[in-house]
């Protein structure tokens, strides 16, 4: 398995099965399967964080009543936050 391991200094590529020692070898190989779990996951959230807001922003869409004026016009940058107010 070959892995490539991009950081500051650049991109290098390395063969898991090349590793001589085996113990260094399995634990290499479970963090790879960790790391690509994990990343299939952070899809997932991003696709269920995506959808709830599009359900969200659909369904209060037509509820004029809901809109308030704010005195601060500033904008939330970062789209995942949704600010709860009482």
């Amino acid at each position: 398995m070959i892995i490539t391991i991009n950081n500051d200094d650049g991109s290098t590529a390395f063969d898991v099965n090349s590793i001589s020692d085996d113990s260094i070898k399995q634990e290499a190989t479970v963090i790879v399967q960790k790391v690509g779990n994990l990343q299939v996951i952070i899809e997932a959230l991003d696709y269920a964080s995506r959808t709830h807001r599009a359900n969200l922003e659909a369904l209060l869409k037509d509820r004029q009543e809901a809109i308030v004026e704010t005195d601060d016009p500033e904008t939330i940058e970062d789209e995942s936050k949704v600010v709860k107010e009482s």
